[in-house]
């Protein structure tokens, strides 16, 4: 018999935080979880924590790969998962003990293709942020009604939902692999192509800022592919007729930096450049010819 929710953690050099995760996972008070655990060619001591855990543990499933990326760590993932519906868990993040068994009931409960619940965004020093702050349980049909309490694309997150495993492999969605912002291309197509989706409300995933990780340095091949994700987004919403604000159309975000210090940040959209000083302040607009 399949597993209730398959849980999908890539993991690449993650031993600082890697413990805390599997803790948040293992001692769910769903127990029907097949948990798969792609070890992206790490170089630290993360192997050695999985083997360990995976000893107490029979529903780990530890897959080893060569360095490729958090895209093609997941889709790895995805091609032996067994589960009714997928999870994502990042491997410096944590769930609430009752995580995914709120959102499986409320998926079952509405026959809902995605269950989607709230995020903290936790800071070292204590700082707490809620970063999508869902309110009540409620069932989503149309696909602009999901983009907007999911807010998409602003907040494109694939790790506070859980999708069916079915729905997702009919529609053969996966994640682009050797880039940024896979979340984007994954998220647009899943609240698209699959059925309903619930809002829960009474359980929260929690995201760890880590200031360590490569993917909060942005550097050329970051912003290339920052570019190319919002591209993407526009061409696919504008296809399939689903209408967002302009604002989210931006095609492109530079930094000018003196000394390290932003002075001056420019925004790109299809048809405008806006300047502002110190990130803040406007000063200037240009229209682009199309």
């Amino acid at each position: 018999m399949s597993p209730k929710v398959s849980v999908i953690i890539p993991i690449y050099n993650a031993e600082k935080f890697l413990a805390r995760c599997l803790d948040s996972v293992v001692n769910q008070s769903l127990s029907d979880l097949e948990i798969i655990c792609v070890n992206d060619g790490s170089t630290d001591h993360s192997l050695s924590i999985l083997e360990k855990y995976s000893t107490l543990d029979k529903r780990i499933t530890i897959v080893n790969q060569d360095n490729r990326g958090q895209g093609a760590a997941r889709n790895s993932g995805m091609n032996i998962v067994k589960g009714e519906y997928i999870g994502f868990v990042d491997s410096d993040d944590w769930i609430d003990i009752n995580y995914f068994e709120k959102l499986y009931n409320a998926a079952k409960k509405y026959s809902a293709s995605i269950a989607c619940c709230g995020i903290i965004r936790k800071y070292p020093f204590f700082r707490v942020r809620k970063k999508l702050d869902i309110k009540k349980e409620e069932i989503y049909s149309l696909t602009q009604d999901k983009y907007a309490i999911t807010e998409t694309p602003r907040k494109c997150y694939v790790y506070n939902k859980i999708y069916k495993r079915k729905d997702i492999e009919k529609h053969k969605i996966r994640f682009p692999e050797g880039v940024y912002f896979e979340d984007v291309f994954f998220t647009i197509r899943a609240l698209y192509y699959l059925g309903p989706l619930v809002t829960v409300s009474d359980t929260v995933y929690y995201y760890w800022v880590n200031y360590e990780s490569t993917t909060r340095q942005m550097h050329d091949k970051k912003q290339k592919d920052l570019i190319t994700a919002r591209t993407d987004f526009i061409e696919f919403s504008r296809s399939h007729h689903i209408n967002c604000d302009e604002k989210y159309y931006i095609r492109s975000k530079i930094f000018y930096k003196l000394f390290g210090i932003p002075i001056i940040k420019v925004y790109e959209w299809e048809t405008i450049k806006k300047y502002y000083l110190f990130s803040l302040i406007p000063v200037f607009e240009k229209r682009i010819s199309l």
